[in-house]
């Protein structure tokens, strides 16, 4: 159910790139009750020029190394639970590819069951 949309900087390798949505698909699966099977990922790498960032926006210090990572999901999770899956995603990127914790940005848009539509022309959670 979860929908990502990552954003970066263009110059990584294919390497980096699986190793991202890899680590990001493990941390749904770890600590946001994603079902095995439920990977929907698409990646957009930038220009310098159309990647457009503050570098110390509420005093973090941020390269360009940055990954915006916007997670489109259901709205069924507590607070507690979306901090364990903030937290859980910086330790997997950390470990592999080696992301500083810095430069994890991630955004959540919520929205309702009856909103996704896997195939078929079926609204499948309604």
């Amino acid at each position: 159910m979860p929908l990502v949309r990552i954003a970066l900087r263009r110059g990584k390798s294919p390497q980096y790139l699986a190793v991202l949505r890899n680590g990001i698909y493990r941390a749904m699966r770890e600590s946001f009750n994603v079902p095995e099977n439920d990977r929907f990922i698409l990646i957009s790498q930038h220009d310098a020029d159309e990647f457009d960032y503050d570098p110390n926006y509420l005093g973090i210090a941020r390269t360009d190394n940055l990954v915006i990572v916007q997670i489109a999901c259901n709205n069924t999770r507590t607070v507690e639970q979306k901090q364990a899956f903030y937290q859980r995603m910086a330790e997997v990127l950390a470990e592999e590819p080696g992301l500083r914790p810095e430069d994890l940005f991630i955004n959540l848009l919520e929205t309702a069951k009856e909103n996704w539509s896997f195939g078929n022309g079926i609204a499948q959670y309604v």
